[in-house]
């Protein structure tokens, strides 16, 4: 791989052609990404440039089969790339005529003008017939994919189809913690009335998620069951300790601003990387307040450390699927936004040895969704994606 402040250059191991490299841009206010999906898998070693043709790349296996690289910038841009063999150039000049830009693949136009951030689970979507190969790792990146069960790969129409393919032993063998946020003293954001709490929200869905997710046959921990406060650390070691294979932190968010507050809706679903948005580190700031004492216990090689790149794509894959089955659930009886799958450290994330979510349920300080997020129906069908997205994973990843 060769970077310079004009291109990025990939080089293959054989010779790829213009439909094994899909695109699509995304963005809004400061953060605007130009994505590209290539067959074939990682090394185990592969540098991720620094710099160059954008201000953040990002190099990673969305799957068992796709490489996804990630051009970031605070502008509005655009990279085109141009095939020529074994050689992938990106650039942001535009190729000669005779060499076209890659044409975005038809989910991910989908993705762009209606879902914006979870367009990786309309592009799934679009992969029923993905292939993968093996994953050794003196593989190259573009080796050709061996055929695998489909069912491993393929996202069903219906989330409830996912649980069908579990047998009654895979699931009473997963355990999933559920964390129910802040508790106590913490009691997290507040109502635009200060009547509704965020702690008492979050353990009403978390009660409601283990009673699903347990009558569909998993073994569930929560990591408080009632309204005391735990340590951020405690929480993580306690998913470690029990061997969970699955951590769901649930939360409910909260704008910066009384201006905002009128504005910002939505569910969200997050991952543990550094901050992309402004967004999301508004956030993780929000809800890492919770325990300071804490944060300054893990240091910064220690949560260098947790992100690694297979744990990042694991949690990434987890809250993919978490994302797309809770809007399912939700908008099947209410209007919901979708605020997308989002990256930010999350200190009540670092830790966990298992993939690990946090999901913010939607906006308490938004006048109407503060309602239905304290409403028990609105809570049930929430409570029905989240074992929906958890049925999904583990039906792609066991």
């Amino acid at each position: 791989m060769l970077s310079d402040k004009n291109s990025l250059k990939i080089k293959l191991n054989r010779n790829i052609n213009k439909g094994e490299l899909k695109n699509f841009t995304l963005g809004s206010g400061d953060s605007w990404r130009n994505v590209y999906d290539i067959t074939g898998i990682l090394p185990s070693k592969f540098p991720i440039p620094q710099n160059g043709i954008s201000a953040k790349i990002r190099i990673a296996q969305k799957d068992p089969s796709t490489v996804r690289i990630v051009f970031e910038d605070a502008k509005k841009s655009q990279i085109y790339a141009q095939i020529n063999e074994k050689e992938i150039t990106f650039s942001k000049n535009k190729p000669a005529q005779n060499t076209q830009k890659t044409e975005p693949s038809s989910s991910a136009k989908k993705v762009a003008s209606t879902e914006k951030t979870s367009e990786k689970t309309s592009e799934n979507k679009a992969e029923k017939t993905a292939k993968t190969q093996n994953t050794k790792n003196d593989k190259k990146i573009a080796k050709k994919p061996e055929p695998i069960n489909q069912k491993a790969m393929k996202i069903t129409a219906d989330t409830a189809a996912a649980s069908n393919k579990l047998s009654k032993k895979q699931k009473a063998s997963k355990i999933i913690v559920l964390d129910p946020g802040h508790g106590g003293d913490d009691v997290g954001a507040l109502s635009q009335n200060k009547k509704l709490r965020e702690k008492d929200i979050a353990l009403s869905v978390s009660k409601k998620t283990a009673s699903l997710l347990k009558e569909r046959g998993y073994k569930v921990l929560l990591t408080r069951s009632n309204d005391r406060f735990i340590k951020l650390r405690s929480r993580t070691s306690f998913a470690n300790d029990k061997g969970a294979h699955l951590f769901i932190s649930i939360h409910a968010n909260a704008a910066p601003n009384k201006e905002k507050a009128k504005t910002m809706n939505g569910i969200e679903t997050y991952f543990l990387s550094p901050s992309r948005s402004e967004r999301s580190m508004n956030a993780a700031n929000l809800e890492n307040k919770a325990d300071t004492d804490e944060m300054n216990y893990f240091t910064k090689l220690s949560f260098l450390n947790f992100l690694n790149r297979e744990k990042i794509i694991a949690s990434n894959k987890l809250a993919i699927d978490m994302q797309a089955a809770l809007l399912k659930s939700v908008r099947a009886s209410y209007k919901v936004n979708d605020g997308g799958v989002r990256e930010a450290p999350f200190w009540v994330l670092v830790g966990a040895l298992m993939p690990a979510v946090l999901i913010e349920i939607g906006y308490i300080s938004h006048p109407d969704e503060s309602q239905k997020i304290a409403n028990s129906k609105y809570q049930d069908r929430l409570a029905k994606g989240i074992a929906d997205g958890v049925d999904e994973y583990f039906a792609k990843n066991l």
